[in-house]
């Protein structure tokens, strides 16, 4: 089935490195993005929720833009993080996305003010008819405080041809079922939970916007790639050994654990951004140690 826009299987929430100073450190910027390039990711998302956008400056947003589509240089896909709770806002920084050379933007239900399902149509499609690159729908209810229904994304799926996903973090998989059939057969579901990507992949969702593929990318391609040429066993499989990883690198408020994390691979530094807290040493270790279980595990299978 050929989509209307395809990002790709393997979409990776990139972290956003800070050095000691909580400033952007660019320099470990590139070093992420040439780590995700190797870890098989179709596609960066850079200024999402995983990359500390509610604590970067658009200034920054678009450095780190900037900065990763110079450093991958075609290899992949790099989308950004557009959105707000206010539509003029959102306007604007999905204008200076294209203007950037985004391949397409990601663009977050609005938070906290907590709109309608029609104000839900009417923001979207102002963006959208703001821009003409890809827009990839972003709903979590848990961030924002409402749920985007599968008839909201369908109508505006139909209604504007560069609205072309959605990001799903809804862990009712009713919902993906609803969504497959109200909205055109070329739109794309992502899950936006590490964990349930199999799930959701095993009635119709494409792939995975992912935290968990800053270290664990090549097993989790493999195990789409597995189940879509019908290795369902080897999938399931892949699936259970990630299963604990993928519960643990939420030990904390995201992108917490995951930076903790890269640092231990020397990837980035330990540090986030107020009001965000550094996982302390005891529960660095653990989650290290969950870690190398799960390769030792896949390894020896």
């Amino acid at each position: 089935m050929s989509l209307r826009y395809d990002a790709g299987e393997l979409i990776t929430a990139m972290v956003t490195p800070m050095d000691e100073e909580r400033a952007v450190d660019y320099e470990s910027v590139e070093k992420v993005a040439r780590h995700l390039l190797e870890q098989q990711t179709d596609a960066i998302v850079v200024a999402g929720t995983t990359g500390e956008s509610p604590t970067l400056t658009h200034e920054e947003e678009y450095e780190v833009l900037h900065c990763v589509k110079a450093t991958v240089n075609g290899d992949c896909k790099v989308i950004m993080g557009a959105g707000s709770n206010c539509t003029e806002t959102a306007i604007r920084s999905s204008k200076k996305a294209q203007e950037l050379g985004a391949d397409a933007i990601l663009s977050v239900v609005p938070y906290y003010n907590k709109p309608s399902q029609q104000g839900l149509i009417e923001h979207f499609g102002a963006i959208a008819k703001s821009v003409d690159i890809p827009i990839i729908l972003y709903n979590i209810p848990g961030r924002t405080g409402i749920d985007m229904a599968p008839s909201t994304i369908s109508f505006l799926a139909k209604e504007y041809s560069n609205i072309v996903a959605v990001k799903q973090s809804n862990a009712n998989l009713d919902l993906i079922s609803e969504i497959k059939m109200l909205a055109p057969s070329d739109f794309a579901i992502y899950s936006g939970d590490d964990s349930l990507t199999l799930p959701m992949m095993s009635i119709g969702a494409h792939g995975v916007v992912s935290v968990a593929s800053h270290v664990v990318g090549c097993e989790i391609k493999s195990m789409i790639s597995n189940f879509k040429n019908g290795q369902i066993s080897a999938a399931s499989n892949m699936h259970k050994y990630l299963y604990p990883l993928f519960k643990k690198i939420f030990m904390a408020p995201n992108p917490t654990p995951i930076k903790a994390l890269l640092s231990k691979l020397d990837v980035v530094q330990n540090f986030v951004r107020r009001p965000l807290v550094e996982l302390d040493e005891k529960d660095r270790l653990e989650l290290v140690e969950c870690l190398v279980d799960v390769k030792q595990k896949i390894n020896q299978k």
